[in-house]
């Protein structure tokens, strides 16, 4: 008699327990999708914009060449392509989410990557001046170095494409933004942060409040 009591009550408790556990579990109220600093991190890098160059690079080597008292200077051209890539470091975005608040901390688009097209730099590229010293080897190779440096100068001062790519990535990520908004039946204001780069500098005050305001409407929208 006393096994069957025990048994009876060890089921008992049992059937409370899981009853319990049941209750617990369904009182967990589910999680809300929030937007998540990986996903803005991949879109950044999906908005890179690779910009093509032709143009032509300058070498000029004063006294190249002397015998006795006659000198020449080495002064020719090198033509060429190349491709620059412009975007966001990734990296240094992030995101803080506060209720409907979407505050989003990103760099100015730079200059990411720079690369000469080698198959362009051909001996037919290269113009050489009438009466220059003569070109070696070593000079294209120069000439070369110089070319991919120029065209990334070009490119980093080029105020117009740098802020189409900032603006080209704002845009997906505010997309992004409100679509998850959407799905989740929230609306989320996007409030835009900057910071500086040690190669470019932007107007952290206006451009700040005038971003914030279209950011806001645009998740709106």
């Amino acid at each position: 008699m006393r096994k069957v009591f025990a048994l009876f009550l060890s089921l008992a408790v049992c059937i409370i327990c899981a009853s319990c556990s049941s209750q617990s579990e369904s009182s967990v109220p589910e999680k809300i999708p929030e937007p998540e600093i990986t996903k803005m991190r991949s879109i950044c890098e999906l908005a890179t914009m690779e910009c093509y160059y032709h143009n032509v690079a300058k070498f000029y080597e004063e006294k190249a060449e002397s015998f006795l008292w006659f000198t020449k200077d080495k002064h020719f051209w090198i033509e060429y392509a190349g491709v620059v890539t412009i975007g966001i470091d990734a990296s240094l975005v992030n995101v803080m989410v506060e209720d409907e608040k979407v505050t989003i901390t990103m760099p100015p688009a730079k200059v990411l990557g720079c690369k000469v097209d080698e198959n362009t730099l051909t001996y037919q590229s290269v113009i050489v001046a009438n009466g220059s010293a003569a070109v070696t080897a070593e000079d294209q190779t120069a000439a070369f170095k110089e070319a991919q440096k120029e065209m990334q100068n070009v490119a980093s001062n080029d105020m117009t494409l740098l802020k189409n790519a900032q603006q080209r990535a704002q845009k997906l990520i505010e997309d992004y933004v409100s679509n998850l908004g959407e799905l989740v039946g929230k609306k989320y204001y996007v409030n835009w942060l900057y910071v500086t780069d040690e190669n470019i500098k932007i107007d952290d005050t206006s451009s700040q409040e005038n971003s914030s305001a279209t950011s806001e409407s645009a998740a709106e929208g």
